[in-house]
């Protein structure tokens, strides 16, 4: 083989190695071009390509999922006129000319849908080279105003009270810092406090006492200006800060509040608040001893009111457990005339004779917690029925013992359905374990309701009565004392 053929041989040899090399390149580069594609219209991300004017050269679906423009709508426009909103406009222009010097951005920005609705987006955007050889930017999205409500939803509730919808402890406390300045005095505090929120958890539940938590705070709410911070402090404490304001003016605002709750309806439960007022006139004094102040203030009130407002509570009590149910003013009046007749036969004394008055008139007073439609029901209890009738006593020991001026017959309304033979609730107590109170007035209330009958039972008359206490004595009654109360029965003109 010529010289001339080997130097051919390898000049084509060359070639179509070049050509291999090549045609491996477009390849290569065509099956990035295609990954490129994939990535480009499949990603999650909403994307944009921008000419350096700010002019979306091409978009992803995804953009168009996140602005709710068709990419007809969107390609060829300007970000200015269909994305950017008027009041970020120059912000985003000085980005753009940033993103041109080669700086990458990463930002949080508020764009609008074509709905008009306001989307928080997560942006990326950097500096690239465009097929003609001039520069463009590369955008890229994410959707974030479901992270934005949540982030305000938590911000929400990380200042207020999930009850009552005021603002909380901490949000007040940081706003007292914030306003304790010269420019805001004076600066007038107001502490209260729900008198016998206890008492109404006990009778009624914890539910109805969120409500008397929640008509509360609409009250104070109502009875404010709205330069006012108010804000549940803790449990049944509420605090109002008052900048600018004298306190005199505070005090309006106190009996103002006072008077909305002696004329609130709230099923027949009275509201009544312990409330402390205290003024900051100096800059030098201490903001947080000024609440400090008003917190004694309302403790003395609520001192004060207490027994009032616990003593209206029990009356109304009283009042609802007589219109739901079959007891009547006479029943009550009865039972106090038989038990201290009986009381006093035993030799009772002078204070035990009192409290037993007492017991008479409160010993039912659990049953205030029972739905109507079994205390008046006409036929037989159901056991599930007869298991809530047999909560009172504990009910009623619960609602007394939290009353101070009550607290000391509590436990006879917790045995009044003990018998004898100890086969009685809540206890099973037995004999003479039993209180001598709670025992006298199991016998004259059994007696009572046989004479006066209800709907599931006739009324007896006196002898039957007398003839029924008599074949319980022993078992289910204080022998002893069933043999006084007979007695008396028999030898009075009743």
């Amino acid at each position: 083989m010529g010289q001339n053929q080997k130097k051919q041989n390898k000049s084509d040899f060359n070639n179509s190695l070049e050509e291999d090399f090549t045609g491996q390149q477009e390849e290569i580069l065509k099956i990035k071009e295609e990954q490129y594609r994939k990535i480009f219209n499949k990603s999650p991300s909403g994307i944009k390509i921008l000419d350096s004017q700010g002019n979306i050269l091409k978009v992803n679906e995804s953009l168009c999922e996140i602005t709710g423009y068709d990419k007809e709508e969107l390609e060829g426009k300007n970000i200015f006129d269909i994305l950017v909103p008027p009041e970020i406009e120059e912000k985003a222009r000085e980005n753009i000319d940033r993103i041109l010097a080669e700086v990458d951005l990463t930002m949080t920005v508020k764009n609008r849908r074509k709905s008009g609705e306001a989307v928080h987006v997560h942006l990326n955007e950097t500096r690239i080279t465009l097929s003609d050889g001039s520069v463009g930017i590369l955008s890229m999205c994410v959707d974030i105003s479901e992270l934005k409500e949540k982030e305000k939803e938590l911000k929400y509730l990380s200042y207020h009270d999930g009850l009552t919808g005021l603002y909380n402890r901490y949000y007040v406390e940081a706003e007292m810092e914030r306003l304790d300045t010269k420019r805001q005095l004076p600066i007038s505090v107001i502490m209260l406090d729900i008198n016998g929120l206890k008492l109404v958890n006990d009778t009624y539940g914890h539910e109805k006492g969120d409500k008397l938590l929640i008509k509360v705070a609409e009250i104070i709410r109502d009875n404010i200006r709205q330069e006012d911070i108010v804000a549940r402090w803790a449990g049944d404490e509420f605090v109002i800060i008052l900048p600018q304001t004298d306190i005199q003016k505070a005090q309006e605002i106190c009996q103002r509040i006072d008077e909305a709750c002696e004329e609130a309806d709230f099923d027949s439960i009275p509201i009544s608040l312990g409330m402390g007022a205290a003024i900051k006139t100096c800059i030098d004094q201490d903001i947080f001893n000024m609440l400090n102040k008003a917190d004694n203030d309302m403790y003395k009130d609520k001192l004060a009111k207490r027994r009032s407002a616990k003593h209206r509570l029990v009356r109304n009590l009283l009042n609802t457990l007589l219109a739901k149910s079959n007891e009547t003013k006479g029943h009550a009046v009865r039972m106090a005339e038989f038990a201290h007749n009986l009381g006093e036969e035993i030799g009772l004394n002078r204070e035990q004779l009192n409290n037993l008055s007492m017991l008479a008139t409160l010993h039912d007073i659990g049953k205030v917690t029972i739905p109507e439609e079994i205390l008046i029901k006409p036929g037989k209890l159901s056991d599930d029925e007869r298991k809530i009738i047999k909560e009172h006593p504990e009910k009623g020991y619960r609602i007394i013992a939290s009353i101070d001026e009550y607290s000391h017959i509590a436990k006879y309304i917790l045995h009044h359905h003990e018998k004898w033979n100890g086969g009685g609730y809540p206890e099973g107590l037995k004999g003479e374990d039993i209180p001598l109170l709670s025992r006298i007035i199991t016998v004259v209330d059994a007696y009572d309701v046989m004479t006066g009958g209800r709907p599931y039972q006739k009324a007896k008359n006196r002898e039957e009565a007398l003839a029924e206490l008599k074949r319980c004595a022993g078992s289910q009654l204080d022998p002893k004392l069933v043999k006084v109360f007979v007695r008396l029965i028999e030898e009075s003109e009743i």
